[in-house]
């Protein structure tokens, strides 16, 4: 964590900030941060004590590579991880799968194995730092490998903490990385609630996510009603599943954008916030406070990045990073300039991460909560973001909830029309995109190109080879077996893959055998 020590703190100027500002000071009634329906944050003093975690997403080519990224970004000042799995990974399937054939450690790292979570994560003491993983329809998996590897270095399972992505929901409406049905999808979910609880108590157990949304094309409003949508269909099936409202809740965190549409996205934050705590205190009957709080992760828009004129994507990120802690965030990733042409480069890495230390530390912004409260247009914003929001998922409730309106398509159809509306303003230049449909040239951009490994698939397929000559390959086959029958029934599943995974199974298998129970998800096709 980044930390600020709490003092005195006063402009260039010499003018005292005040630690909070409030109604006799803006001329409008809120409540204090820290104080239900947190508008204004989620904590009273937000920054003053301490800055936002500075979370660098990356993840490349093979787990040696990507861990002397994280170490080189640590070192630089980085004050938490964020792990990029390739999309074999994501979906389940090892690297010597011929479906995985040309994306093997393209747009993340690939893991295969416990062997490969132990060096991603060597000389990093899992006890010293917190770990985002994005990762959904087998994050319990990746998740279980992380507390093998913990248990590796000396570590118990109660001092590791993070967050695993876990938001199938979101998968199926808009981003494509799921593997099994919606049904089966939340009893792994639930299961992972259940098993953290008693296991892993400091870790986030799901990151509900608006950010995949609004990058398929969704609004602000629509990011908004999405995301606490999915979120209230998994508190709905925690609850369901016997799971105490305030034993799960106060570990359930959120995922959004920032975009550079600047007060839209500063209000949108705190709309959400109020939304949530409303729906936690109110349907749940949530009664501690971190229960009702929607505590997020923000990343940068890699959608608003162009690769014409990429240097243009400095200030885009810049802008956007300003309006998540304007707007409260709780940890922070701000995209590298170059990423609308490759992943980034070691240059473009840390020129991301020292945005996010410029403006936690020179530009004065952190020095008090929500200094937009009381602003006239913002606020109004945060109303009009809430009642409109409100109404759209009155509409989602009225279709039986988030599954059923994700099982119909609904969801999926309203965020393709917001994304042709939004490109058809694009092509016309009633939406200008700088370098893009307005103050273009003809330069060709000189910038660098990160170039991942290329021999990083043939490297995992042998070490496949290796691992499976050398592992217990009877008791892989015993636990897997274990696994199958536990998956038919209702036990929990995560002590059955636990079991399978301590005995060098590898993803691609425990995955397989849920695929061979519960068979793979198939969106209808609409015409």
């Amino acid at each position: 964590m980044a930390t600020t020590s709490e003092r005195p703190v006063v402009t260039d100027s010499g003018i005292a900030v005040k630690p909070v500002y409030r109604a006799e000071d803006a001329g409008l009634a809120q409540p204090d941060p820290g104080t239900y329906p947190f508008t204004r944050g989620v904590y009273p003093t937000m920054y003053r004590g301490r800055l936002w975690t500075m979370r660098q997403y990356a993840g490349f080519a093979s787990a040696r590579e990507s861990n002397e990224r994280y170490r080189y970004l640590l070192e630089q000042g980085q004050t938490g991880l964020s792990v990029a799995f390739d999309l074999p990974t994501q979906l389940g399937l090892d690297s010597d799968d011929p479906r995985a054939e040309g994306e093997v450690g393209k747009v993340g790292v690939a893991i295969d194995s416990l062997r490969d979570m132990q060096i991603l994560f060597a000389d990093i003491p899992l006890d010293k730092v917190t770990t985002s993983m994005t990762i959904n329809a087998p994050a319990s998996v990746l998740l279980l490998l992380y507390e093998l590897v913990a248990e590796s270095q000396g570590v118990s399972s109660d001092q590791i903490g993070g967050t695993i992505q876990n938001d199938i929901l979101k998968e199926y409406a808009a981003r494509g990385t799921y593997i099994f049905p919606p049904r089966q999808s939340m009893r792994l979910i639930t299961d992972t609630f259940a098993y953290c609880q008693q296991r892993i108590p400091r870790w986030n157990t799901i990151s509900i996510s608006g950010y995949h949304i609004r990058e398929a094309g969704a609004t602000a409003v629509q990011e908004i009603a999405f995301t606490l949508a999915d979120g209230v269909a998994y508190v709905d099936a925690a609850i369901k599943a016997g799971l105490d409202v305030d034993e799960f809740a106060p570990r359930l965190s959120f995922f959004f954008v920032a975009n550079p549409n600047f007060l839209e996205e500063v209000a949108k934050f705190r709309a959400a916030r109020r939304i949530w705590a409303t729906i936690m205190k109110e349907r749940f009957g949530a009664k501690k406070a971190q229960s009702q709080m929607l505590r997020f992760h923000t990343q940068t828009s890699g959608a608003s990045l162009t690769a014409q004129q990429p240097l243009n994507n400095v200030i885009r990120t810049t802008i956007e990073a300003m309006a998540a802690v304007l707007g409260g965030t709780q940890s922070l990733h701000t995209n590298g300039f170059d990423e609308a042409l490759s992943l980034p480069t070691q240059q473009a890495a840390t020129l991301a991460l020292r945005t996010q230390q410029i403006i936690g530390f020179e530009s004065g912004v952190a020095d008090t909560p929500d200094p937009f409260a009381g602003s006239y247009v913002v606020e109004a914003l945060t109303d009009e973001l809430e009642r409109q929001a409100l109404a759209l998922m009155e509409q989602i409730d009225t279709m039986g909830g988030a599954v059923d309106a994700v099982e119909r398509g609904w969801i999926q159809e309203q965020i393709a029309d917001s994304a042709y509306s939004y490109q058809r303003r694009v092509e016309s230049g009633e939406r200008i995109v700088v370098g893009v449909n307005r103050f273009t040239d003809e330069e060709v951009s000189n910038v660098p190109i990160f170039k991942p490994d290329e021999n990083v698939a043939r490297e995992q397929t042998e070490g496949l080879a290796k691992l499976r000559a050398e592992r217990d390959s009877a008791a892989v086959e015993t636990a897997l077996e274990n696994l199958r029958q536990a998956a038919n029934g209702t036990e929990n599943l995560l002590p059955f893959m636990r079991e399978a995974l301590r005995h060098y199974a590898t993803v691609g298998e425990v995955c397989g055998v849920l695929r061979q129970v519960w068979g793979e998800y198939r969106p209808e096709v609409r015409l």
